[in-house]
């Protein structure tokens, strides 16, 4: 459904969150211009709206946002401004479901194991995995644990986090809400509840991205599913939010990306499959290496900024990444002043009269695993340049890079795309203006 019809503003403030799932047929914030800052105060993802069964998706993400003119087929180029972490602390690990308290996905379908309530509200008593509790008959409810799990605080300068004692993580778990900073309008129980402790005195380098960036699907799906990976858990699923794998590929829009890449100065360019568009932004984590291995990484609440564009008559299936060029693979680089005139003389040794002038271009591909994920990857490239499948391949073997975003099934297709294939699917000026600084 679009908003009413109200006058476009060029900034909109965002601190409001949705119950887990995207749906289509709710109304959105704004509009917000075609050009306009989206200023967004997000709540941290994956463990907090794990731990709290009325949240029906696995994340906690911002109500969507409806963009001036985008129409179906359309896409948006969202470029990331700028990402600051709020939060002092938060917890995360590996996690272990429990059985007999959800109804085939404990992220999606939580039920009480005592009264049989589904997404029951909760209350917190004390502290540790077993604190979160029915609120109608007192049961412990939470449908996952950690197996191996740990608190992080951050430094006030930003660049590092520590893992600290049990005795630390109990004392930030006390009082969770201050410490993960998390938004008023958040509704979920913090992690740090738990107070995990397994990994004591590691320190990790920060550098936040958003684990949750993209547009709303063209039917209702749990925010965390929204990805050709953890969307597979819905199909045939026995919950409300079955899907069939038919409807999965169609409507998905692979806002759940989890890649580190996501970051403050590269641009998202993503599919509109409603009217609007229906920006929606959450899950930022203060760090991730390649893959998030452990399923979960240290998530945060912070302020995130946001500009869109909107870019007519796309069609486009799937998210395409401008990654900022330290990002880039080695191979995928914008040329430099130097290596294109090297490629001056090889052209004139050889008799090439045309060298391709080109830029790089990442193709966000998602499945049930890497090797779905990288043949959806490749696929939706050759269908964006109309090219064969094959080509694309020859490009990212030698101009670019296959990279994980996330394991199971995330992955970016990162290739340098010839100028005249970037004209001709409407992607040069903004991937030029990405780059355009290069010499």
């Amino acid at each position: 459904m679009e908003t009413a019809v109200k006058t476009p503003v060029e900034t909109l403030f965002v601190n409001s969150f949705i119950d887990g799932v995207l749906d289509p047929a709710k109304e959105m914030l704004g509009p917000v211009k075609d050009g306009g800052q989206i200023v967004a105060n997000t709540a941290p993802g994956c463990w907090g709206p794990m731990i709290t069964p009325c949240i029906k998706g696995g994340h906690e993400v911002t109500t969507p946002v409806f963009v001036e003119g985008a129409e179906v087929g359309d896409a948006i180029a969202i470029r990331i401004k700028s990402i600051e972490v709020t939060s002092m602390a938060t917890s995360s690990g590996h996690d272990q479901p429990i059985e007999g308290r959800f109804l085939g996905d404990p992220f999606v379908a939580v039920k009480c194991p005592g009264c049989g309530t589904m997404y029951p509200d909760t209350v917190i008593k004390g502290i540790g995995q077993e604190a979160i509790r029915c609120a109608a008959c007192d049961e412990d409810i939470t449908p996952f644990t950690f197996t191996n799990g740990y608190t992080i605080t951050f430094s006030d300068r930003g660049d590092v986090g520590l893992t600290v004692t049990k005795e630390a993580a109990e004392k930030i778990g006390q009082n969770g809400r201050h410490y993960m900073s998390t938004p008023e309008a958040s509704v979920q129980n913090p992690i740090v509840t738990f107070a995990p402790h397994d990994l004591i005195g590691t320190v990790a380098r920060m550098r936040p991205f958003l684990g949750q960036l993209g547009t709303t699907p063209s039917m209702p799906m749990p925010d965390s599913h929204n990805a050709g990976d953890f969307g597979s858990f819905l199909v045939g699923a026995p919950h409300e939010y079955a899907v069939t794998q038919e409807q999965l590929d169609e409507h998905r829009t692979d806002g759940h990306m989890d890649i580190s890449r996501v970051r403050a100065g590269a641009t998202l360019i993503c599919p509109v499959k409603v009217p609007g568009g229906g920006v929606y932004i959450g899950d930022m984590h203060a760090m991730q290496g390649d893959g998030e291995i452990a399923g979960h990484t240290a998530d945060v609440a912070g302020i995130v900024h946001l500009q869109v564009n909107v870019l007519k008559g796309m069609n486009i299936e799937g998210p395409i990444l401008l990654p900022n060029e330290e990002d880039l693979p080695y191979t995928a680089k914008p040329l430099s002043a130097s290596e294109k005139q090297s490629a001056k003389v090889l052209a004139a040794q050889w008799g090439v009269e045309e060298i391709e002038e080109s830029l790089p271009i990442s193709i966000v591909g998602t499945g049930t695993d890497l090797n779905v994920a990288t043949a959806n990857g490749l696929a939706r490239a050759a269908a964006l340049f109309e090219v064969p499948v094959e080509e694309i391949m020859n490009r990212a073997t030698i101009t670019g890079s296959i990279e994980i975003g996330r394991h199971p099934g995330v992955v970016t297709v990162t290739f340098q795309a010839p100028r005249t294939y970037l004209e001709k699917a409407n992607l040069y000026d903004v991937v030029d203006e990405q780059y355009r600084n290069r010499d």
